[in-house]
């Protein structure tokens, strides 16, 4: 059965781009099939529903609190992973739907078109997750510390970004060398740092997360927090080992 994979790196206002990423996969096999870089609610929501309509099965996998029930303070997910992952550096910003409603108002939208927020696989056929790529790094890679490409001079960031590139290249060589890259990703993991570059870049590294759940049956991954006050869909600890 086909899966489309999709990634999406969104931003929390609208008037920043959201880098996307589509992949389509059967089992362990798969390939990119595209980018978008949509701008608002109603350009992501109809990027989505084009690029799905010919697919029963769709997993969503979304850098952002797409379930934040606390209109003040922070999550107790989010908590978690500053006892999880604060040596690492890779602890979440304090999630609410005061400093950012847009996460919560997208999984709605996802609601009315059939998906169910969760991380099922193989029994819900439209579900949409939330990720979060640093401490996602941190495990896929094997590193002690994320990769700082966010923050820093724009020399630092740059020099952090390109090791992120060689890092994804290896990554998709050794943990999914059934996936095919067209030439846009190949392009994509050698182009000099720029905003959207590296947001499609986060987009694609959210749908190899999918792709890493989806290829495993979940037997490999681990979902921190929980569906009612908000969860984070990671690849298991040792995920960077063989096996």
């Amino acid at each position: 059965m086909k899966v489309l994979l999709i990634g999406v790196d969104l931003a929390w206002g609208e008037k920043k781009h959201d880098g996307v990423c589509f992949l389509e996969s059967t089992g362990n096999r798969g390939k990119v099939l595209g980018f978008g870089y949509p701008q608002g609610d109603r350009e992501l929501m109809r990027l989505l529903e084009e690029t799905s309509r010919n697919y029963q099965t769709v997993f969503v996998t979304v850098d952002a609190p797409i379930v934040c029930p606390n209109r003040t303070g922070t999550r107790p997910v989010d908590r978690l992973t500053h006892r999880m992952f604060h040596r690492q550096h890779a602890a979440c910003h304090p999630a609410n739907t005061s400093r950012c409603p847009r996460p919560t108002r997208v999984a709605r939208l996802l609601a009315r078109k059939g998906f169910s927020i969760g991380w099922e696989v193989g029994k819900v056929k439209k579900t949409a997750a939330e990720v979060y790529p640093h401490p996602a790094m941190v495990r896929m890679f094997g590193l002690p510390r994320i990769i700082k490409y966010k923050k820093g001079s724009v020399v630092e960031r740059r020099k952090e970004f390109r090791r992120l590139q060689g890092l994804m290249r290896k990554l998709m060589k050794q943990r999914f060398p059934g996936l095919t890259l067209n030439q846009e990703t190949r392009n994509l993991l050698r182009q000099k740092w720029s905003k959207p570059v590296e947001d499609r870049t986060d987009a694609l590294f959210c749908a190899l997360i999918g792709m890493w759940h989806s290829m495993h049956r979940g037997k490999r991954s681990e979902v921190i927090g929980d569906l009612k006050t908000g969860f984070i869909l990671l690849p298991e600890e040792g995920a960077a080992r063989e096996g």
